[in-house]
This record gives structure tokens, C-alpha cells and sequence, in this order.
């Protein structure tokens, strides 16, 4: 936990990695976001020292229905020296066809070489910090740790496996069934449109079946 509320500060964000990582964390879920990093340089520094250390790093995408190909939101993969960081995925949030009419979110932000995987973010049954009670929630911060759960899944049965490993195996495992379908544009117009191949760099939905089955061709191989 970075903040209360409100937008955090690269201080908080760089530390909060640097803590996690030294207390021995092997994933680090990410559900929060925004437009500006002015010391980007300190994120940055946490998020190699990350991955020097083999820690994954999940990302929420943000829930602006921004496009962040174009619109970026930190922190990013990016690096200031230009390099992407290998060891972060960006998630982005998917929805379910019954509810909504749509496997986008609504609310996304996505974008074709910034965001990787879309996982489940709509009406997810959650604890909630007053009065000891569940509730339906939305959005990427429901969807990030998702991702984060299948990471913590695939370390645990295959701590072979490294951050970047997992990383690939979650995206390698998506589920493309309906990659090419067209679905309402986030925050668009009715008649805006979008695929799923377009929303994000895998296309898909992630899997944790599919990911398991995946990292078991893999780890059996070595």
C-alpha cells in the first residue's frame, strides 16, 4: 500500500518497491496510477532494482479510458536511459459479455504496445474497509491483482521460474478466442469500436489454467 487516497509521489511509489523487494517480495502488485511523474528518475532506479533482484512488477493500466499508447501512465516499463523494464506487465481490464455486452471494460485504458494482458475488473466481489464486508467493485486495480494472483500461483508451484519467465508464460497463455471480435470502444462514441488485438499486445484475456499447463511444458523441458 503506497497511499491512503489521492495521487501518490515518486518518492513514495520508488520506496515502496525498494521495502517491498528487501522484505523479500517475489511479486509486487501495483493498483494505482497517474499522469505525471515529475522524479521519474527515482521510479525508474526502484523498478531495476526489482529486477535485478528477480521481483515481478504488476501494473494497473488506469481507468481513464485513455488510449496509453499516446497518453502515458506512470509508472511505465519505459525507462529514461530507453530500455523497457522486462520484468513489468501493465494490465488492463477486461469485463464479461453477460454483463455489459462487451469483454472491454468501459473504463480501461488501453493500448496496443502498452498494455500486455486484460484480465477480469468488472463486478468483482471484494473486502471493502468499513464494516468488515464484501462488495462488487470495478476497474484495473481489480484486474491487476488478478495478474497478480497467477504470478504468485506460477512462483509457487514453479519457483524455477523467473520474473521475466512468468511475465512471458502469463502472456504466452492468454485466452485469443475472441482477439478479433469487435467490441464498444472504451469511453467512446456507440459507434466507436475496438478489438481486443488492438486494446492490447497479447489480444487476450489471461488464463490461469492455461498459464499452469504452460509453465509445466516449460519447467518439465529444463
Amino acid at each position: 500500500r503506497v497511499v491512503p487516497n489521492g495521487d501518490e509521489h515518486d518518492k513514495d511509489v520508488a520506496l515502496a518497491i525498494r521495502y517491498a523487494v528487501d522484505q523479500g517480495a517475489s511479486i509486487i502488485n501495483m493498483s494505482f496510477g497517474k499522469g505525471l511523474s515529475p522524479q521519474k528518475h527515482w521510479v525508474d532506479e526502484a523498478i531495476a532494482y526489482a529486477a535485478s533482484k528477480n521481483v515481478l512488477l504488476v501494473h494497473a493500466a488506469g481507468n481513464d479510458a485513455a488510449f496509453l499508447d499516446t497518453v502515458p501512465q506512470y509508472p511505465t516499463p519505459f525507462l529514461n536511459n530507453g530500455t523497457i523494464a522486462p520484468n513489468f506487465i501493465t494490465v488492463g481490464a477486461s469485463s464479461d459479455m453477460s454483463i455489459k455486452g462487451g469483454l472491454i471494460a468501459d473504463f480501461t485504458n488501453y493500448g496496443r504496445q502498452t498494455v500486455e494482458v486484460m484480465a477480469p475488473g468488472v463486478k468483482i466481489y471484494a473486502t471493502v474497509p468499513t464494516g468488515n464486508k464484501y462488495a462488487f467493485l470495478q476497474g484495473t486495480s481489480m484486474a491487476a491483482p488478478v495478474v497478480s494472483g497467477i504470478a504468485a500461483i506460477l512462483r509457487s508451484y514453479f519457483p524455477q521460474l523467473t520474473a521475466v519467465e512468468v511475465k512471458q508464460v502469463i502472456e504466452q497463455s492468454v485466452d485469443t478466442r475472441h482477439s478479433d471480435k469487435v467490441f464498444p470502444k472504451p469511453g467512446g462514441e456507440k459507434k466507436e469500436t475496438l478489438t481486443l488485438r488492438e486494446a492490447c499486445k497479447t489480444g487476450g484475456v489471461v488464463n490461469a489454467y492455461n498459464a499452469v499447463q504452460l509453465a509445466s511444458q516449460l519447467t518439465d523441458s529444463k
